[in-house]
């Protein structure tokens, strides 16, 4: 009885762990099966990568420019810079749920996942909005020192935000600017020769940060000390390799993607760029899956390149038509949606599970002791 309990015991502590998280599917989690560009013909173009074709197309009532997913992948974020506003599209039909009007032809847009909270701003105006996604009202608005050209979210939480949220990092006029992305609260600001333009934040410690001059630049996330790691480009919107820190950065002057070797603090500073990849056409805009196994690069002209990441080659070319703003990798239809109804009963089930597992090694141990206490009693009486 004993051993069968402690393999009960072994088989709770081995799953309790996996069945207590939530059932969730990440947005561009895995190896994703479609990518969305923004800016082709239609609006949207959506590629089924497994298929290696455009499956579909979803119609905006403007020139759409950044587009986001929500993290069960439901919903669509999609900056409309001519329309003025931001706008929350249902994902599997591509219809509108609501829009947000802002101020400056937003083209720029984050988010943060732990507050569910939007960040849109345009180079028109010398400011952020903080918009909830579930209803498209603007919950607070971040001023500026001037026009935004750069937004992103550092995801440090409460200990390093200096308040209760996480950072907003912003790159207006000269100045890289720090927000507590919750209170509004600014925590610090720092200079960046040639005036900072698009922003990434990789899992770490170090900032990426392109410049109007032609420059990327790290910054320490704690001291805010810029360094120049390349120079003699024109750097467009960045993204990073998840499992190798690695940063890919669209060089629209020389038609090629500039792979960054990440930059640690404590050591010595790489020497940058870690290789160079070619390409056909000029790159608006560079995704890298969560796996770390592909690329999509935006073109000039209407095309989308998919790269094998770990092989270093192109794998094939889509053609989108238009002129492709910005692309994004993400799962669809979603594993398991997070509002859905089989979400829940498959969280409901968990549980149960998990209190079976509980209660009944401990129901078999009390029988078993109670058994065995008869049993001594017996023994004792008849001797």
């Amino acid at each position: 009885m004993l051993h069968i309990l402690r393999r009960f015991m072994l088989a709770l502590a081995i799953a309790l762990p996996a069945l207590l998280l939530p059932l969730v599917a990440h947005a561009d989690g895995g190896a994703p099966n479609v990518a969305y560009v923004a800016g082709t013909d239609s609006g949207i173009s959506v590629i089924d990568i497994s298929q290696q074709k455009v499956s579909r197309t979803i119609a905006t009532n403007g020139s759409p420019h950044t587009v986001f997913l929500s993290l069960d992948g439901s919903y669509l974020y999609v900056t409309e810079p001519q329309q003025g506003q931001v706008a929350v599209l249902a994902a599997n039909t591509g219809n509108e749920v609501c829009h947000a009007s802002i101020p400056g032809q937003p083209s720029l847009l984050t988010i943060d996942n732990g507050s569910n909270t939007l960040f849109v701003a345009g180079n028109g105006a010398s400011s952020v909005s903080a918009v909830d996604p579930a209803t498209c009202k603007v919950k607070h608005t971040f001023q500026t020192s001037g026009p935004v050209y750069g937004i992103a979210i550092a995801a440090v939480g409460s200990s390093l935000s200096g308040d209760t949220g996480n950072q907003l990092w912003v790159s207006a006029g000269n100045t890289l600017t720090t927000f507590d992305d919750v209170t509004g609260k600014v925590i610090g600001s720092i200079v960046i020769p040639g005036n900072p333009r698009y922003i990434t934040i990789p899992p770490g410690a170090t900032i990426y940060v392109t410049t109007q001059d032609g420059s990327i630049q790290a910054v320490d996330l704690t001291t805010r000390k810029a360094t120049q790691l390349v120079k003699g480009g024109q750097y467009g919107p960045m993204d990073f390799n998840e499992n190798t820190g690695e940063v890919y950065v669209p060089d629209l002057a020389h038609n090629q993607l500039v792979v960054l070797t990440p930059v640690n603090a404590g050591f010595a500073v790489p020497h940058e760029p870690g290789r160079i990849i070619k390409l056909s056409n000029q790159p608006t805009s560079i995704a890298i899956t969560s796996d770390g196994q592909l690329g999509f690069v935006a073109l000039a002209g209407g095309s989308v390149a998919m790269l094998d990441i770990p092989g270093r080659a192109t794998v094939t070319t889509f053609r989108v038509g238009g002129n492709p703003q910005f692309i994004i990798t993400g799962l669809y239809p979603p594993a398991v949606p997070q509002n859905s109804i089989l979400s829940k009963i498959l969280n409901i089930g968990a549980y149960v599970l998990v209190v079976a597992l509980i209660i009944v090694p401990l129901l078999l141990f009390r029988r078993y002791t109670k058994t065995r206490s008869k049993a001594e009693v017996e023994k004792k009486r008849k001797a």
